[in-house]
């Protein structure tokens, strides 16, 4: 952690930053209340040492006045004067411990123990927070189809490393989630999984919001602000459609991922963070270096591990099975868990294209159950797009084989043709073959 000591006494403040460098913590130090601002300000410091008797101040004064600044770092409170009643006044003005000098390592490494490990459970709990708060049922993470078994196979094998990973594939295959559950089985998954969607800011406020900023180092700029690499440190980052990353920027990623240094936005000072990167695209990365919009040497530092999702009509074996995971998860919360699928639906299902991929599959789905009157979803309960051509089930792009799709084709070819000579024309064979295709299909 970044540990802030505040006392008016020299000895103390280098006893107790050797101390915690130590334990393996970064330490800053301050002699009265300015400074301390000052570095709270500028560090992101993650818990207090604060002395009660600090010079001409009155450290409890001091807390309440953190307090009122909206500062909400942990503060372990050290006083000399050892009685009940100014460890209650401590801690009424919110200190999270108290601890008497003269003290010894050992007693801190305690304090610091429980402090960290309440800070992991919090950075468990804020992990899960956003899991529910993306509405999403669990990624199934088994498949019947080879290319995804390799995919999820990969993922894993390399989640236990700090390895940077690059997952490919469309939109809506299911990148965000696998970058979660590659984050929680590496040795991070106590820690923070912060995520930034690169095409949603303007390249100024992307760079603010990943590097964080200085006061006045733009428009707007009100006030310092820590970005989203401070809030990864010691946790995993994960970068969505980084192929949209403006040029600007990517140098400073490069720098990030090669030396773990960086600066906020309008600030001079070399910061440090300790962070896995997870970055997706549904770009072909090499075609934009091509371009010119991508860097080369970003893109082969990205490239350590490179996981390709695939698009949901390249599954058509596990289609149902994805399908039925998100009935009984909306029809959970819907409180019909006996809910399922007509034959005539689920028909309508496998034979859909799916160009959004698992995210529209999910949307389709959790309509459904929404519109659902009775025990079974029908082909009613699905939306318009699905009763296009209601005639037949088969069209260009559904998972059917080449040969339905040709039959459908000849089909429909047959009853606009004025002619047979004519139909064979528009399909560009032979009479005669036709006449051999229209046997086999059963028309004759």
């Amino acid at each position: 952690m970044n540990i802030l000591i505040v006392d008016d006494q020299a000895n103390i403040l280098r006893t107790t930053s050797y101390a915690l460098r130590s334990m393996g913590h970064v330490t800053h130090t301050a002699e009265n209340s300015r400074q301390a601002i000052r570095l709270l300000e500028e560090e992101p410091i993650d818990a207090l040492f604060l002395d009660v008797m600090l010079g001409s101040e009155n450290g409890l004064e001091v807390l309440s006045d953190l307090r009122a600044r909206e500062f909400q770092q942990p503060v372990i409170v050290f006083t000399a004067q050892a009685s009940i009643e100014s460890a209650v006044e401590a801690m009424r003005r919110g200190a999270y411990d108290y601890i008497q000098k003269p003290f010894i390592p050992e007693e801190i490494k305690q304090k610091l123990a429980r402090l960290e490990g309440e800070r992991q459970v919090l950075n468990r709990v804020r992990n899960l927070e956003g899991q529910v708060a993306e509405s999403h049922p669990t990624l199934q993470l088994e498949s019947e189809e080879p290319i995804v078994r390799r995919a999820f196979e990969t993922a894993f094998r390399a989640a236990p490393s700090e390895a940077t990973i690059l997952v490919l594939g469309p939109s809506g295959t299911g990148k965000t989630v696998l970058a979660r559950s590659i984050h929680e089985r590496s040795r991070r998954k106590d820690q923070a999984f912060v995520t930034i969607n690169c095409p949603s800011l303007s390249r100024e406020l992307l760079e603010s919001e990943l590097f964080g900023h200085v006061k006045g180092a733009f428009t707007g700029a009100m006030k310092d602000t820590w970005g989203k690499v401070a809030a990864a440190d010691g946790g995993t980052l994960f970068l969505d459609e980084i192929g949209e990353l403006p040029l600007e920027i990517q140098p400073k990623l490069l720098r990030l991922l090669q030396d773990r240094e960086y600066e906020r936005l309008g600030d001079t000072k070399t910061r440090k963070a300790d962070i896995r990167l997870i970055a997706a695209t549904n770009r072909d990365l090499a075609a934009e270096v091509g371009a010119g919009r991508f860097r080369e040497d970003l893109f082969y530092r990205l490239k350590v591990i490179t996981i390709e999702m695939p698009a949901l009509a390249d599954r058509p074996s596990d289609l149902v099975g994805l399908a039925e995971n998100y009935l009984r998860f909306f029809a959970k919360t819907k409180g019909q868990p006996r809910l399922k699928f007509s034959r005539p639906a689920l028909e309508a299902i496998t034979h859909y294209p799916w160009p959004g991929n698992l995210r529209e599959l999910r949307n389709v789905i959790e309509r459904a159950v929404i519109m659902c009157r009775g025990d079974e979803i029908v082909p009613e309960d699905l939306p318009g797009e699905f009763h296009e051509n209601r005639d037949t089930a088969i069209r260009p792009g559904y998972l059917v084989s080449i040969q339905d799709l040709e039959n459908e084709h000849i089909r429909r070819i047959l009853a606009k043709a004025p002619s047979l000579e004519r139909a064979a024309s528009i399909l560009g064979i032979d009479t005669a073959t036709l006449y051999r295709k229209r046997k086999r299909m059963g028309l004759l």
